[in-house]
């Protein structure tokens, strides 16, 4: 049964923000619940979000570019309903001030517990942290940040991969632009697949991006820290994941010994040739299965045929079968 759109109530949407914040942490996904709205209303129903930026004091705040925006102060929600609260995240010097403002640590706790959706976009896990309310809850937040969030907060479960993570009501995003992800996410749960889609074409993004889906794919992840003849290999291993990538060949193309390819490779990318490549075969895997992919075929183009193989070493690092993923998260066509 179809959903009476014209019966559902206006969605509010409140971002916190302070002097110093990433302001595509805001942007971002404003942007797609404005868009949501352009797309729901071409229907003819009516606007379904609204977009509130509160502060500590009000008024306008420099986000950490120099571009300000126009906030209301924090307590003149204390008594206002909230749909879904977004902490939005900085960098280490803001965050902090921000995580000591007396206002922000009184205010927030309170509009937390009344939003039917509590979250944060990258490094506004911290503030969130610092108040308890993440405490036995998995969150992601940027890459860069991963670590030291797990160490300040020990009894917080930080999910290195993933762009974003949903557990129950609270949603966690990584860095910056997955804000973007998690709010399609969102309108998705709200309005649909078909709005959520149309409002990632409006926005000319290239896909949907699962929550899953890693921050950084392990390619990208070694080019990043391998010196230059071994990102123009590691990009050729990422092309040819279905042929034979041993030690041997891989030496041979790099124009190294077994033994000399082997000991440079580990200390350019810190991992074993071995590994890069089960870790670039089942990350290319996964998004083929999330296309709803047969296991045989995906078997094949990822280079772990039989299709027992890919069962095996998908399970290995995922803890889930391959078969019941893509049952799980193959995208409507």
């Amino acid at each position: 049964m179809s959903k009476i759109w014209h019966f559902l109530p206006m969605h509010r949407v409140v971002f916190a923000v302070y002097p110093g914040f990433e302001i595509l942490d805001v942007s971002g996904p404003g942007s797609a619940f404005s868009s949501a709205n352009r797309a729901f209303g071409a229907g003819g129903q009516p606007r379904f979000y609204s977009v509130d930026l509160v502060s500590a004091c009000g008024g306008p705040v420099a986000s950490s570019s120099g571009v300000a925006v126009e906030t209301r102060c924090i307590d003149e929600l204390a008594a206002e309903a909230i749909d879904t609260l977004l902490i939005a995240g900085a960098e280490r010097e803001p965050l902090l001030q921000a995580m000591a403002d007396r206002a922000m640590r009184e205010a927030l706790p309170q509009l937390a517990s009344r939003a039917g959706r509590l979250g944060s976009v990258c490094t506004g896990a911290f503030i969130l942290a610092a108040l308890g309310l993440l405490d036995g809850r998995r969150v992601a937040t940027h890459w860069e940040a991963c670590a030291p969030l797990a160490a300040a907060f020990p009894g917080v479960e930080v999910d290195p991969d993933s762009l974003y993570v949903v557990d129950g009501r609270l949603w966690t995003s990584a860095g910056v632009t997955t804000g973007i992800d998690m709010a399609l996410a969102m309108i998705a749960e709200d309005l649909g697949a078909a709005i959520a889609s149309e409002v990632a074409k409006r926005l000319v993004l290239y896909a949907r991006r699962p929550g899953y889906q890693s921050q950084f794919s392990p390619v990208l992840q070694a080019q990043a820290k391998a010196d230059s003849p071994f990102a123009d290999l590691i990009g050729w291993i990422h092309g040819n994941l279905d042929g034979a990538l041993e030690v041997p060949v891989l030496a041979a193309r790099a124009g190294l010994t077994e033994r000399t390819f082997h000991r440079k490779f580990v200390a350019a990318t810190g991992e074993t040739p071995a590994r890069f490549v089960e870790m670039a075969r089942l990350d290319a895997a996964r998004m083929l299965l999330s296309r709803g992919s047969s296991l045989k075929s995906v078997a094949a183009q990822v280079g772990l045929f039989p299709a027992t193989r890919l069962t095996e070493a998908f399970e290995r690092r995922f803890g889930v079968s391959p078969r019941l993923f893509r049952d799980m998260h193959a995208e409507l066509v």
